[in-house]
């Protein structure tokens, strides 16, 4: 490996599925571009990845929610998507809203965004109708393939 990374990251994301099989994915401008994936974040040093994931719905979408079963963990080496020098280790669980849904749903991707840095909206779509160059991270890319095949 010629670029061998000097950090390691870890992101934890959560599959949302609604009762019509719709999936929850996240629009968001960042690193200067349009990019979907699923939603969640980063681990911070001294938290567990469940309680990532419960912080991450609670500061972005002012959402509590069950963190259910363990679905994927990167099982293969993956850059760090816009960090020079970095490995990226994801991890997937399959959640559920806890108490009201508070969530704000858009109806079409990227709606009423800015295009600033951080801006955020978040909708669902029909897990069946969503392909892989509907997702813009390869390891969302397989998570995807992998719900297809499990669903």
């Amino acid at each position: 490996m010629n670029n061998k990374p000097e950090n390691i990251t870890v992101r934890v994301y959560g599959i949302l599925i609604n009762n019509k099989n719709e999936i929850l994915l996240s629009d968001e401008f960042a690193l200067g571009q349009k990019l979907t994936k699923f939603p969640g974040g980063g681990l911070e040093l001294g938290e567990g990845t469940r309680e990532t994931l419960i912080r991450e719905f609670e500061e972005e979408f002012n959402q509590e929610i069950y963190v259910k079963e363990h679905f994927y963990t990167t099982d293969y080496f993956q850059n760090a998507y816009g960090l020079d020098k970095y490995q990226l280790l994801s991890i997937y669980y399959f959640v559920e809203l806890k108490g009201e849904n508070k969530l704000k749903i858009s109806k079409k991707p990227f709606d009423k965004l800015d295009f600033k840095p951080g801006d955020q909206t978040i909708r669902f779509e029909n897990i069946n109708n969503l392909t892989e160059n509907d997702i813009s991270f390869p390891i969302d890319k397989t998570v995807l393939q992998k719900l297809k095949n499990t669903l």
